[in-house]
Formats: C-alpha cells, sequence, structure tokens
C-alpha cells in the first residue's frame, strides 16, 4: 500500500435490476471492502438524483452513487482496476453497469455542468465519453449497453458542487435508532450539521432528537446536513426529530 493519499471520486451507475440489490448497496459494500482492505477512507456516499424520463432506461428512480474518499493504494488505475472487477462480479443481470473514477480536485465546472443538466435533459454516453476523455478521467461500461457511464460521470459532478444528493453513508449513521443527543451526532458520526427546516432555533447539546428509522444526511454546502424539526408533542422529553424520508426527496 502507497502512504500517499489523494482525495478521490468514484460513480457507479445501473448495476441492478428489479429482483436484485441497489446500486446504494453496492456503493456500500465496495467501500466497505477498500476500507477493509487498507486502501481507503470513505468520507461519504451519496446518492444523486438524475432525470426521469420514458427515452432513459432506469430501474426504479434513476439515481447515481458516488463514493468520496481518501485513496491510500497508489495509482487511480488499481482503483479502477478494483471498481471494474467488483461491478463485474456483481452488477445484475441486464444491468448496464458503468463506473468513473476522478480525482476530486481535477473535476472541473464542465463535469459539474453535465452533472446539472443530466438531473433536467437526456444525455448521451457519447457526449459522456468525450468529457472524460478530455479530462482524463478512467469512465468505463462494464455491462449491457454500458449506458451506466452516463450517470457515472454525472453524480461525480453532481458531488464536487457540494449541493446535491442524499448520504447512503456516512461513519455511524446506519447504526443509528432510536434516540441520540446532538452532541453525539455532531461528535461520533459523519454528520457535520444540524439544520432546523422549521425556524433558526437550534437544539442544546444534551438536547434528544427522534432519529428512527435512521437518519438521511443531505449535502449542502459541502457537508453532511441532518435536517431536524422541532416535535410538537407536549411534555416529551424528546424535542426533536429527523426530517421524514419525504422531505428529503428533492435533494
Amino acid at each position: 500500500m502507497n502512504g500517499a493519499s489523494q482525495r478521490v471520486l468514484v460513480g457507479i451507475d445501473d448495476t441492478d435490476n428489479l429482483d436484485s440489490r441497489g446500486t446504494g448497496f453496492r456503493a456500500r459494500e465496495f467501500g466497505r471492502g477498500l476500507a477493509e482492505a487498507g486502501l481507503a477512507k470513505i468520507r461519504g456516499i451519496s446518492r444523486h438524483q438524475l432525470f426521469v424520463h420514458p427515452d432513459i432506461p432506469y430501474t426504479s428512480h434513476n439515481s447515481a452513487l458516488c463514493l468520496d474518499i481518501d485513496w491510500h493504494g497508489g495509482p487511480l488505475d488499481l482503483l479502477s482496476k478494483l471498481t471494474r472487477d467488483y461491478l463485474a462480479a456483481t452488477a445484475a443481470p441486464g444491468s448496464d453497469a458503468g463506473f468513473c473514477t476522478a480525482s476530486f480536485e481535477e473535476v472541473g465546472e464542465d463535469v459539474a455542468d453535465f452533472g446539472c443538466r443530466a438531473k433536467t435533459a437526456v444525455l448521451t454516453k457519447e457526449e459522456a465519453a468525450a468529457l472524460a476523455a478530455a479530462a482524463g478521467f478512467c469512465l468505463e461500461g462494464v455491462t449491457g449497453d454500458h449506458g451506466g457511464i452516463i450517470g457515472a460521470l454525472a453524480c461525480i459532478g453532481l458531488r464536487k458542487t457540494g449541493n446535491d444528493g442524499r448520504f447512503v453513508w456516512v461513519e455511524g449513521v446506519r447504526d443509528l435508532s432510536g434516540i441520540a443527543t446532538a452532541r453525539y451526532l455532531l461528535e461520533q458520526t459523519g454528520i457535520d450539521v444540524l439544520r432546523n427546516v422549521g425556524g433558526t432555533a437550534e437544539p442544546g447539546a444534551e438536547d434528544l432528537i427522534d432519529v428512527a428509522p435512521w437518519p438521511r444526511p443531505v449535502l449542502l454546502d459541502h457537508q453532511a446536513v441532518l435536517l431536524i424539526e422541532k416535535r410538537e408533542v407536549p411534555h416529551d422529553a424528546i424535542g426533536w426529530r429527523i426530517v421524514p424520508r419525504e422531505g428529503t426527496k428533492h435533494y
């Protein structure tokens, strides 16, 4: 293992079918494997919603996943190979899996713009391939017609903006259930900010927050932001709750 570290984004898309586990699960499993092998530290894994349109094949929601990592494993060619091999082994039959690996610092405005357009327009594999080639990124299709390369590049661009997506993994969040203090969430997990969507009041450090069924931080201002709101039940020691899932779907 090379001791040097660099921040890298890995985008993956279209790994599933209607009967398989989703791309979010695959992204978390791949990240876990990299971390357990000592090759990377996972900063976060985010889900990015793309355009839903009859001309775009997708399994359920047309979302792509981006792993934001500190890569310790040497040349990015190795990371690309590991990603390629993982998707070849795990992508579901009938999927059109694709991936992209890119240094965080080298993701420019053109790729961010591609990601933003992918939320509202039908884009092509040819445009994605040309853009990635010009930037020097590894963008490859692995299964099917390779259509996943569009989402793979798009989610890297969206992640770089720092203002799109919901996290499917940050440190400690998926282990949470029930009640937690604001202090615990900010000091013992990867959540950076607690934001009250209903006003300017903020929870105190020891205030209790109902985090069931599990928190879904959103990506805002390059931070993992957990949206919360005050509970209306009087005489309840648990004064806060996370915003329900429906309230985060537009991120």
